[in-house]
């Protein structure tokens, strides 16, 4: 396991200050880096301890904010700032730019060595720098089959690989349809996993504080999840390529 560093960044984004966790393995050199978006309660330790797994595997990790530094526990503040900027793509990728320049300003970044991976609102992020043409080795998603304006998922320039669980009643099979179609049209190189018997947010640890219907934990299938992701970046954005191994 690699030793690993982390601090915490401050970063205009959506008229917010945004407070985001970057987390860096050993050494000096460039490395590859992920952009890790979180669900839309906002930033928690969850997202952190992702960003930190990645160091540890060798990536330069940013967890990015979306709330100005704040976890919304309460769901109806929770869709009242996500609703409006998940129907907002400017919005959401003026906040994954502001994040991504973070990350590409970390001199161990490699800049044309970056993938997004994100949950719920996180994951509609990525997929929103995807569908602005950003320069991105890999896009992968949880809970976040969002489609985008028409035509648009064509300037997407990287494999993209989805996550949904066969139960959730936020991203319905016709939201999966339609999702699929978009990227199948857009000639996206695209993967959907649907995990069986999976609701919303099933990646997630229980929490404390109220959730909205239809969200509820699957550790088995939050284990896969996780692998599929390490997988992706394994594909599409090796450490051991970057190293010369």
């Amino acid at each position: 396991m690699t030793t690993i560093t982390t601090r915490t960044v401050e970063y205009p984004a959506d008229g917010l200050t945004m407070i985001g966790h970057l987390a860096l393995p050993a050494g000096v050199d460039r490395r590859p880096a992920v952009l890790l978006g979180p669900e839309g309660t906002g930033l928690s330790d969850v997202e952190r301890r992702r960003a930190d797994a990645l160091a540890e595997l060798g990536y330069i990790a940013l967890a990015f904010d979306l709330h100005g530094g704040r976890y919304l526990s309460d769901p109806e503040e929770m869709l009242a700032r996500c609703m409006p900027l998940l129907a907002d793509p400017d919005r959401m990728r003026s906040i994954g730019h502001a994040a991504l320049d973070v990350l590409r300003n970390e001199p161990r970044t490699d800049p044309d060595r970056i993938a997004a991976v994100g949950y719920g609102t996180g994951g509609a992020v990525g997929l929103e720098l995807g569908r602005d043409g950003v320069n991105l080795r890999a896009i992968g998603t949880v809970n976040a089959l969002t489609t985008g304006r028409p035509g648009e998922a064509a300037r997407i320039r990287c494999p993209v690989w989805a996550g949904v669980g066969s139960e959730d009643p936020i991203m319905p099979p016709a939201q999966r349809k339609a999702f699929t179609a978009e990227m199948q049209a857009a000639g996206v190189d695209w993967r959907l996993a649907v995990y069986g018997g999976a609701l919303h947010a099933f990646h997630h640890p229980p929490v404390d504080h109220p959730v909205v219907p239809g969200v509820g934990y699957h550790p088995r299938h939050a284990q896969r999840a996780w692998r599929d992701v390490v997988d992706l970046l394994a594909e599409c954005l090796p450490v051991t390529e970057h190293l010369g191994a």
